[in-house]
């Protein structure tokens, strides 16, 4: 079992940057591959990132590669999505997931665990 806790949201200019965190409990976070996806009103929640177990493997969307960067820090049992560049389309609510396993994935549906996200507004 793992409880996942999003902060770090917030109301930024476009060109700004925010960083995400998302704060893990449980014996088995460091055996979980972690993801983001974010979700606005009325479209299905979308893949951000995703990163293994280990920290050495990551997967971006297309619309967020080269601006944002995921990280994990197992020892403090800590996922971060650090945003920059932000753009108004990356308004939405962000959510921190967890899934059970190393494979990195970016269905939602292979996540077993999700915070209860985090709102980013950017203004235009």
């Amino acid at each position: 079992q793992v409880q996942l806790v999003e902060s770090g949201g917030g109301l930024v200019q476009a060109g700004g940057s925010l960083r995400l965190s998302c704060a893990a409990s449980g014996r088995t976070f460091s055996s979980c591959a972690m993801g983001w996806f974010r979700q606005v009103p009325g479209k299905e929640r979308q893949f951000v990132a995703a990163i293994s177990w280990t920290g050495g493997t990551t997967v971006y969307a297309e619309s967020v590669k080269g601006r944002f960067t995921i990280s994990r820090d197992n020892a403090k049992n800590t996922v971060s999505l650090q945003m920059n560049a932000l753009k108004p389309e990356d308004t939405a609510v962000y959510y921190c997931a967890a899934r059970s396993g190393s494979v990195v994935l970016t269905n939602r549906g292979a996540y077993d665990y999700w915070g209860q996200g985090t709102q980013v507004t950017v203004s235009s």
